[in-house]
């Protein structure tokens, strides 16, 4: 059992997966850096508007301002947290989008480059070169 989970580990997919998931939870991270350090600000100086603070008390002894104290004091519906976490998807997807679509459009470019490409002429090796010369000598009347 060992070996063929070693086989498994080592099948090229694994690997390609494991280096996908590793890279994805990283652009996760600088995803959300993005959202909540530089967009949601613009968003709060702009409207007077901070989304990580919307949300709906479950409980009727919530009575804090912020969601992390109003956590602390019972259930909320964090809404506004929602709101923030959905931004953050729009914008992967979008990022993935652009990164496919442009993948997408080199591997066109390069299929449009090679059919472009005229077919490198093959020369025979010198002993069909030279048995051709022979057969066209004798086709000769």
């Amino acid at each position: 059992m060992l070996k063929e989970f070693q086989e498994f580990i080592a099948k090229g997919n694994v690997v390609d997966l494991a280096v996908g998931i590793i890279i994805g939870a990283a652009f996760t991270a600088i995803v959300n850096s993005v959202v909540n350090d530089l967009i949601m600000p613009i968003f709060g100086a702009i409207g007077g508007v901070d989304f990580s603070n919307y949300f709906l008390a479950l409980s009727s002894n919530v009575t804090a301002v912020s969601l992390e104290e109003a956590r602390k004091q019972g259930a909320v519906f964090a809404y506004g947290n929602f709101i923030t976490v959905l931004i953050n998807f729009i914008i992967l997807a979008w990022i993935v989008f652009m990164i496919v679509r442009a993948i997408n459009g080199l591997r066109k470019r390069m299929a449009r480059e090679q059919a472009a490409a005229p077919a490198a002429a093959v020369t025979p090796p010198e002993d069909v070169r030279l048995l051709t010369e022979i057969r066209d000598l004798l086709a000769k009347p």
